[in-house]
C-alpha cells in the first residue's frame, strides 16, 4: 500500500502535466490559425486590389476622378450609418441591461433576457424586409413632419423621401440588429459588479441610481465599450438589410432623410458584385479593403480606450 501510493501520486502528476501541455499547445495553435487566416485575408485583399489602386480613373464604375473619389462616399456612408446606429442603440442597450440585471424581478428578467437573446438570431435578410416594407413606409410621415418643421439643422435638410429608404431608416435598422448584442454583453457585466460595491453604495445612503451611477457604471466602463465597439463592428460590416432598404447615391452628405444617401461599402459589394468582371472586381475588392482596415481600426481604438481604463483601475 505504502509503495503503491507514490506510484499513483506521480502518475496523477504526469497526466497533469500532459494535460496542461496538450491544452497550451492546442491553445496556441488557435491563436497561430487566427492570426494566419487574417493574414491570409490582409494579403489577399491587397493583391486583389492593386489593379484598381494603379488603374486609370476612367476605367472605374462612374469614371471617378480617381479610385478614392470612388471609394469616399461609400466608406463615409459606412461610417455614417453604423455611427447613427450606435447612436441609437448604447443608450437603450444599457437601459435594457440595467433593467434585466437590477431592477426587473427574476421571474420576469430571465425570459426578457431570452427575448433579448433570440433577437440575435434573426437573419438579416428579415430585419431588411421589415425595414423595406414595415418600417420605411411607416415613418415617411415622421419624415415630413421633420423636415417641415426642424429643416433648418442640416441633418433634417428637406426634400423627405417619399418612399422612407433612406440614411435614418437604415440606422434604425441597423439598431436594432446590434441592440441585442450590446444589451447581452453589458447584462453579463453589470452582473459580474462586485456585490460588496453595491452593497458599499447601499451602505452610505445611496439610492439604486446612485449605487449604479457610482459602483456599476466605473466598473463596467471598459465592457461597455467593448460591447458597443462589437455592435459597431456589426453594422459596419452589414450588408443584406443595408442593401435592402437603402436608396444609395454616390454622394457625402449629412441629411438623413432625403431621397439621396450615400451608401455603404458593404451593400455596394453586394449590388454590383454580380454584373461585374475584370477590373470592376479588382475595384470591388479594394473598397473591400477599405472597410477591412476601417474595421481594424475600430477595434484597435476600443482596445486601446479598454486598457486605458484597466489601468486606470489598477493604479487607485
Amino acid at each position: 500500500m505504502t509503495a503503491t501510493a507514490p506510484r499513483d501520486t506521480l502518475a496523477s502528476a504526469a497526466r497533469a502535466r500532459l494535460g496542461d501541455v496538450v491544452f497550451r499547445r492546442l491553445a496556441v495553435a488557435a491563436g497561430v490559425t487566427i492570426l494566419l487566416a487574417l493574414a491570409a485575408v490582409a494579403v489577399f485583399l491587397v493583391a486583389q486590389s492593386i489593379p484598381a489602386l494603379i488603374a486609370d480613373p476612367a476605367d472605374l464604375r462612374g469614371q471617378p476622378e480617381s479610385f478614392w473619389h470612388y471609394v469616399g462616399p461609400l466608406a463615409f456612408g459606412t461610417v455614417w450609418a453604423a455611427a447613427l446606429a450606435l447612436l441609437m442603440a448604447v443608450p437603450l442597450s444599457i437601459g435594457i441591461a440595467l433593467f434585466i440585471s437590477h431592477y426587473a424581478p427574476r421571474r420576469l428578467a430571465q425570459p426578457l433576457g431570452y427575448i433579448v437573446d433570440l433577437l440575435a438570431a434573426v437573419p438579416s435578410v428579415v430585419y431588411g424586409l421589415w425595414g423595406i416594407t414595415v418600417l420605411a413606409p411607416a415613418a415617411v410621415p415622421f419624415y415630413t413632419w421633420l423636415t417641415e418643421n426642424l429643416g433648418w439643422i442640416p441633418l433634417f435638410a428637406p426634400p423627405a423621401s417619399g418612399t422612407g429608404r433612406t440614411v435614418l431608416t437604415v440606422a434604425i435598422v441597423l439598431a436594432v440588429m446590434v441592440l441585442p448584442i450590446i444589451t447581452a454583453l453589458c447584462r453579463e457585466v453589470f452582473v459580474q459588479t462586485p456585490v460588496l460595491h453595491e452593497e458599499a453604495a447601499f451602505a452610505l445612503g445611496a439610492t439604486r441610481w446612485e449605487m449604479i451611477r457610482m459602483a456599476v457604471f466605473p466598473y463596467a466602463r471598459s465592457g461597455i465599450v467593448s460591447a458597443s465597439m462589437l455592435g459597431l463592428g456589426r453594422a459596419l460590416g452589414e450588408t443584406m438589410a443595408v442593401a435592402m432598404v437603402l436608396s444609395p447615391s454616390a454622394i457625402v452628405s449629412l441629411a438623413i432623410l432625403t431621397p439621396e444617401n450615400p451608401s455603404t461599402i458593404a451593400a455596394n459589394i453586394a449590388l454590383n458584385f454580380p454584373e461585374s468582371a475584370g477590373l470592376q472586381v479588382n475595384a470591388l475588392i479594394a473598397t473591400g479593403l477599405i472597410l477591412f482596415v476601417i474595421t481594424l481600426a475600430v477595434n484597435s481604438i476600443a482596445r486601446a480606450i479598454v486598457t486605458h481604463h484597466e489601468r486606470g483601475l489598477e493604479s487607485r
